[in-house]
């Protein structure tokens, strides 16, 4: 059994044997980020999507794999290959940041900007041993880094409903030590949908069919207020000790206010977040030791959600008030090793989540009950190279305990096992075949184990105690082909095997969470094609399936939650000039026709939307974007319904349509 006040010993004993070392002079490069056959990166996110500050919106538009989990006009959440919540793994530049919200309003994808991204690396399988929790996929956020000299830049963006951001950053600095800090101020008014509604508007049209919920339509004084304001700050330093040793820091700030969720019975009246990264790395520190890296986070989240606009605090005002923070660390040693490189550590963090009710501001009972998940983990992964052949494995072993402040329950402890081999084949410079298998596990959160509702619901245990931890075997195979410097194409293929899956049984009115074995598999592709040196193509499609292997407790769909339709997208691509780019993209899919209606989920049409863009390099210090999202002003929806989010229902859940035709412009000037 691993304990975390031993992993914490170990760590310090090995920093202190570290320090004693003398370290070669080495310098340290800067890494290099390049797409790989087993992850995608996408890149100058900042740069691209200037469209908001939503992340998942941006990801939803350029990755097929990407299905977006609309809440609100912001704040929203991702499902990958048919997987969400915990089953992926979101970091934030290497640090775990969770939300505070069980109802997921404030997914961790949601606590960075994404005019601060760098880069995203989106991993999908169970192919990473070094962080806890990766199940079925990683996505790995990485925020700008500090550039020596000086830059700085002002962003105005404005579109429909009266959205504004305005943002400012700048960078400056030495060789051996580089700052940056920005930071915004974003608000927007409720988004309309292609038939004009608003948000409000899209609630008052559900109420009326279903009057049972009268009173969770919006108040006539907060009926047109706006949809949402978030402000954000971050600052990161860089430093090279010396040629051989660095420190990287940085600290992001999140403070958002009223945000609307039209069809939950709650909106957040704050959303609050603090993350704070540290890594110090010291390269050749002799035969055993090529490069050695020391990691910490923490992170804080507050968020108070309400039912402050609705009808239904003219009664009585009903709060669930809850804080989320983890806070961990990494040791991790690389060394050369026949004709490899091989690296190997612990990792270990410590999750609490708690949460109060609250009624006319006076304490209600317990959502979740100081639930606190302490994680300790031995890894290893070992990468070489053979001629034509790449080849790398992994390892990782977990302990886990799980305990909660509410009397009467016991908490839980689980162990993992789990690895992964991954290949690639280069046949000739332009053919590859790859393919991998591996095995993960991820324990339930506190949700899952814990929750209850509120008295007035008869503060019903939803949680159940006793669950298992989900394991996943998995098998992915794919091939990738380039056809000179004219065109790409790459296919992915996966099968995936979960054991103990944690899904929602609506049937039961408590221990709604219950293990079931069920298996995931699909295909995507993803090409490119140029016309000529300006004019190009880019695209991917998307189809992913999923069944449990028995129905739930008292149910008979076997239909697996979460499984978006076949999902495509397409952009074409014309650099009119050295200083311009016009985009013209499409995002369609499928009708979703195949869904767990026994759990809340239900029929969406079919949608294709359309999207223009253009970019144009008016001086070498100011640059413009103007563009136009769901040209044709679509009515559509890509969000359903399952039941674990509690949603408005007064029968079918209401479902919440996308945005209309959206016009926007971005002014960035550069000092």
């Amino acid at each position: 059994m691993i304990k975390i006040r031993n992993i914490a010993r170990f760590g310090m004993l090995s920093v202190a044997a570290t320090l004693a070392l003398q370290a070669q002079e080495l310098s340290l490069s800067t890494v290099e980020v390049e797409e790989t056959v087993d992850a995608t990166v996408v890149k100058d996110v900042a740069g691209e999507e200037v469209r908001s500050a939503d992340l998942a919106e941006a990801l939803y538009k350029l990755d097929p794999d990407v299905q977006i989990v609309r809440r609100s006009g912001i704040a929203n959440d991702i499902i990958l290959r048919g997987m969400r919540k915990d089953n992926i793994n979101v970091l934030i530049d290497g640090g775990k940041l969770y939300g505070g919200c069980p109802n997921r309003m404030d997914p961790p994808i949601s606590h960075v900007l994404a005019s601060n991204v760098d880069h995203i690396v989106i991993k999908e399988g169970p192919y990473d041993v070094e962080h806890f929790g990766t199940l079925s996929g990683l996505v790995d956020v990485v925020t700008k880094a500090p550039e020596a000299g000086f830059h700085s830049e002002g962003d105005l963006n404005i579109g429909s409903w009266s959205y504004k951001k305005v943002g400012v950053s700048a960078s400056g600095g030495s060789d051996k030590v580089r700052v940056f800090v920005g930071g915004s101020v974003e608000t927007s008014g409720q988004y309309e949908d292609g038939d004009g509604r608003t948000l409000a508007e899209q609630l008052d049209e559900y109420v009326k069919a279903n009057p049972t919920q009268a009173g969770r339509a919006f108040k006539p004084q907060d009926h047109d207020m706006n949809s949402f304001r978030k402000d954000t700050a971050m600052v990161k330093l860089f430093a090279d000790i010396t040629d051989s040793q660095k420190v990287e820091a940085s600290y992001t700030i999140n403070r958002s206010k009223n945000i609307l969720y039209p069809n939950t019975p709650m909106d957040a009246k704050k959303d609050d977040s603090d993350l704070f990264n540290i890594e110090y790395t010291v390269a050749d520190l002799g035969e055993w030791s090529k490069e050695l890296s020391l990691s910490f986070y923490n992170s804080w989240v507050y968020h108070p959600m309400g039912t402050y606009f609705r009808k239904s605090s003219n009664t009585a005002l009903v709060e669930n008030v809850m804080d989320s923070r983890i806070y961990g660390g990494k040791i991790k040693n690389g060394l050369d090793l026949f004709n490899g490189r091989l690296s190997f550590g612990i990792d270990a963090s410590k999750r609490r989540w708690d949460g109060d009710y609250r009624k006319n501001g006076a304490y209600w009972g317990k959502s979740i009950d100081d639930a606190v998940t302490k994680n300790g983990a031995f890894f290893a992964d070992f990468k070489k190279s053979y001629d034509r052949f790449d080849m790398e494995a992994g390892l990782r072993y977990d302990h886990t305990k799980i305990t909660t402040d509410e009397a009467g329950i016991e908490g839980s402890d689980y162990d993992a096992l789990g690895g992964y081999l991954y290949g690639t084949y280069n046949i000739g410079e332009s053919l590859k075949i790859f393919g991998g298998l591996g095995k993960a596990s991820r324990v339930p959160d506190g949700k899952e184990l814990y929750f209850r509702t509120n008295p007035k619901m008869g503060a019903k245990m939803k949680g159940t105690p006793t669950l298992d931890q989900t394991s996943n075997y998995q098998v992915d195979a794919g091939v990738e082909k380039m056809f000179g410097d004219t065109a790409s194409l790459k296919m992915k293929l996966f099968y995936s095997k979960l054991k103990d899956f944690i899904a929602y049984n609506k049937t039961k009115s408590e221990h709604n969470y219950e293990n079931v074995d069920a298996k995931i598999y699909g295909l995507s592709l993803e090409g490119t094609y140029a016309f000529t040196d300006m004019l190009y193509l880019d695209g991917g499609a998307s189809w992913t399936k999923g069944r449990k292997d028995h129905p739930l407790s008292g149910q008979s769909d076997k239909a697996m939650p979460n499984i978006p339709p076949l999902k495509g997208t397409l952009g074409l691509n014309w650099d009119y000039s050295d200083n311009g780019t016009l985009r013209a993209s499409m995002v369609a899919a499928d009708s979703w026709d195949d869904y767990d209606a026994d759990n809340g989920e239900q029929k969406i049409p079919a949608y294709a939307v359309f999207n223009l863009k253009a970019t144009h390099q008016a001086t070498d210090r100011l640059e413009v974007t103007a563009g136009v999202d769901n040209i044709f002003d679509r009515t559509y929806a890509v969000t359903n319904t399952y039941a674990d989010m509690t949603l408005v229902s007064g029968g079918d859940p209401m479902l919440l349509n996308e945005p209309g035709r959206y016009i926007y412009c971005n002014v960035a000037y550069r000092f």
